[in-house]
């Protein structure tokens, strides 16, 4: 049976999960029984469309990389256009809604909008955006358990690299004592490149701009802000711990300076942005972003560039450490494809 997608916008992300299950269709369908079709896009800046039996991915993927814009898809009959998201999430017979729209992290919206209007239509949700996780987890979740629908962000952490399923499936059993990891590519790099050329935090900066690692405005990177959403989904999606971003304290590496990297060499230690939740006495947890000197010796130091990594400390099995991508087009479109998989394995719908 198809899985039907309505997308809400079609910018890097959403494009990169398109030509995922263009490329991969028919390995898809021979070895997980997994067979998507687009029926709707709807993205504020290239227009919108909408057809129930299905549009092109060649086309839509061909007319938005040649013009920018779904205006030259060619009309067909049934074909519907100019159906803002809402009525695209309300009105059209998708079965899941990948929700890639361009998204205000303070305030998670239009985002939680979206996966309200999508849950109380009877539609799962896949999503890379991380605010409205980080902001509104335990409001979404009930609502997407009240309709009996699914609801995933693997994408939300480290791209395709699966920081959240991993550790319910192939953890089960263990209680997580801590988590620990390098959740922001751009700040990995930046100290990265601190340490191996000994040039200051702006030359690096200015060099992790270029490469197209960091914005041309850093702050949520460099201040740790990006890292602090991505502790609060892992608090609360895998430690079972209602953390809010407020609880995390925070602190970037703007004040890490030459000397300071040097010194850290002569320790035999250096300098990561760490993320972390643990779990201290009487369950209490501690949740913050900030930098810290690393041991040589701990998993975490190996890790340059501009890759992540996380580190699950366990009762049972000791500490398992995951690194890979925390970015890339096709990455990022992996990780919606990991979410729709299972939602489309799972026939009883009940929140991932």
């Amino acid at each position: 049976m198809l899985h039907k997608l309505a997308f809400i916008g079609f910018g890097v992300v959403g494009q990169g999960l398109a030509e995922i299950l263009r490329d991969k269709r028919e390995e898809l369908k021979a070895n997980h029984g997994f067979e998507a079709q687009i029926v709707a896009i709807s993205d504020w800046n290239k227009g919108s469309l909408y057809h129930p039996e299905g549009l092109d991915i060649n086309l839509l993927l061909e007319t938005v990389q040649e013009t920018g814009s779904l205006e030259a898809y060619p009309t067909s009959q049934g074909l519907k256009r100019d159906w803002d998201s809402i009525k695209t999430i309300k009105e059209s017979n998708a079965d899941t809604i990948v929700e890639v729209s361009y998204t205000n992290v303070e305030t998670g919206q239009p985002a939680i909008s979206h996966c309200e209007v999508a849950f109380t239509s009877g539609k799962n949700v896949v999503m890379t955006n991380k605010g409205p996780v980080a902001l509104a987890y335990q409001k979404l979740t009930r609502l997407a358990e009240q309709h009996r629908v699914q609801w995933g962000f693997e994408g939300t952490v480290m791209s395709g690299t699966p920081t959240l399923r991993m550790p319910q499936l192939a953890l089960v059993g263990n209680q997580m004592k801590e988590i620990r990891g390098i959740l922001n590519g751009t700040t990995n790099y930046i100290l990265t490149k601190m340490e191996e050329e000994e040039v200051s935090y702006e030359t690096a900066l200015k060099e992790a701009q270029a490469l197209g690692f960091a914005e041309a405005d850093p702050t949520s990177d460099v201040e740790g802000y990006d890292a602090r959403y991505k502790v609060v989904i892992l608090a609360n999606h895998i430690m079972n711990v209602p953390l809010k971003v407020e609880d995390v304290s925070c602190q970037g590496i703007t004040s890490i300076t030459p000397e300071l990297i040097r010194t850290a060499r002569a320790e035999g230690k250096r300098w990561k942005l760490l993320a972390s939740i643990k779990r201290g006495e009487e369950g209490k947890v501690v949740a913050k972003v900030a930098p810290e000197k690393v041991d040589l010796a701990d998993s975490l130091a190996g890790i340059k560039g501009a890759i992540n990594a996380i580190a699950y400390e366990c009762d049972l099995v000791g500490t398992v450490t995951l690194s890979g991508a925390g970015a890339g087009k096709i990455e990022t479109g992996y990780s919606l494809l990991i979410d729709l998989i299972h939602i489309a394995g799972n026939k009883q719908k009940v929140v991932m």
